[in-house]
C-alpha cells in the first residue's frame, strides 16, 4: 500500500513537542546502508544539544527551502562520548533526501532541531520494563536508537550495578528483502553480546535470492504476525511501533484489543 506525502515534515509535526533551539551540525561521514538508504554521521559540537532515544530532528540545509524530518538512529551515549548523531535516509524525490544522497559531503554544514514524543528515557528509580520493538522498513531508525540505548543502560547496570535495570528486549523487524533490512550487523552484534536479554526476529516479505547462513537463524519469510506479538504481552512490557501507517494502526489496535494499556503502546508514523 503506497501512501502519498500529503504535507511536508513541518506541517505533519506542527503540534509535536520540539526544542526551541536550532543547532549547527557538520557532516562527518556517509555510507550506503542499503541500495536505497544512506547513513549520515553528524558532528554536533554544542554541548547543550541532547536528545532522547527515539526522537527525530528537523533538518535544515542551506540553499534547500524544504526542511527534512529524520529519526536519529544512534544512541544518546554516542552523542555524549563523541558529539555525533547518526541518521539513515531512504532515497525519495523529497529535496532533503535528494541532497543527502547526491550532494552532501564531509564537512557540509547543516542545522538541526530535536523533536518528537516517541522516545524511551527511563530514570534510575523507574520500574524495570521489557521492551517489544516492532519496525517496518526505515521505521527501524528510532527503534534502533531505543535498542542501542537499552543496551547501553544494561551495560551500565551489569558493569557498575547502577542506573536503570532494563528487562528483556525483543525486536521484530520487517522489510521487503534482506538487502533492505538495515543495520543487520549492528542488531545481531547486540543479540550476540546479550543472549537472553536481547533477541530479534527479522521478517522478509518479498525475498527472491538465497538467504545467507549467518542470517538464516533469525529470518522468517512473511509478515510479522499478531500471534508473535501477543506472546510477549505482559504487565511489565512496553511496545514501540514504527513503520507504514497501516502497520502501526494494525498492531496498536491489536494490542489495545488484547487489553494492553494505551500508555504502554507508543507508535510513530513517518509515511
Amino acid at each position: 500500500m503506497k501512501s502519498k506525502r500529503k504535507t511536508d515534515h513541518l506541517e505533519r509535526t506542527a503540534n509535536a513537542l520540539r526544542q526551541e533551539v536550532v543547532t549547527a551540525a557538520k557532516v562527518c561521514g556517509t555510507a550506503n546502508e542499503s541500495p536505497s538508504v544512506k547513513r549520515l554521521r553528524l558532528l554536533v559540537a554544542d554541548q547543550d544539544f541532547s536528545f532522547k532515544a527515539g526522537q527525530w530532528i528537523d533538518f535544515f540545509i542551506p540553499g534547500v527551502s524544504v526542511v527534512g524530518g529524520f529519526s536519529i538512529c544512534s544512541s544518546p551515549r554516542l552523542l555524549e562520548q563523541e558529539r555525533v548523531i547518526e541518521l539513515a535516509v531512504k532515497y525519495t524525490n523529497h529535496p532533503p533526501a535528494v541532497w543527502i544522497h547526491k550532494q552532501c559531503a564531509p564537512d557540509s554544514e547543516v542545522a538541526v532541531r530535536v523533536g518528537g514524543e516517541f522516545f524511551f528515557d527511563p530514570q534510575p528509580a523507574d520500574a524495570s520494563r521489557n521492551l517489544v520493538l516492532i519496525a517496518g522498513g526505515v521505521g527501524i531508525n528510532p527503534l534502533l536508537s531505543i535498542l542501542r540505548h537499552a543496551a547501553d543502560l544494561h551495560r551500565e547496570w551489569a558493569n557498575q550495578g547502577s542506573g536503570y535495570e532494563i528487562g528483556t528486549i525483543r525486536l521484530f523487524y520487517s522489510a521487503k528483502n534482506t538487502s533492505e533490512l538495515l543495520f543487520k550487523k549492528n542488531i545481531l552484534d547486540l543479540v550476540n553480546e546479550f543472549p537472553g536479554k536481547i533477541a530479534c526476529s527479522l521478517h522478509v516479505t518479498k525475498q527472491t535470492t538465497p538467504i545467507s547462513a549467518e542470517l538464516k537463524p533469525y529470518i522468517t519469510e512473511g509478515r510479522i504476525t499478531e500471534k508473535e506479538i501477543r506472546e510477549h504481552i505482559s504487565r511489565e512490557t512496553l511496545f514501540y511501533i514504527c513503520g507504514p501507517p497501516p502497520m502501526t494502526d494494525f498492531f496498536s489496535k491489536q494490542l489495545e484489543n488484547s487489553h494492553v494499556p494505551k500508555e504502554h503502546i507508543c507508535f510513530e508514523k513517518w509515511w
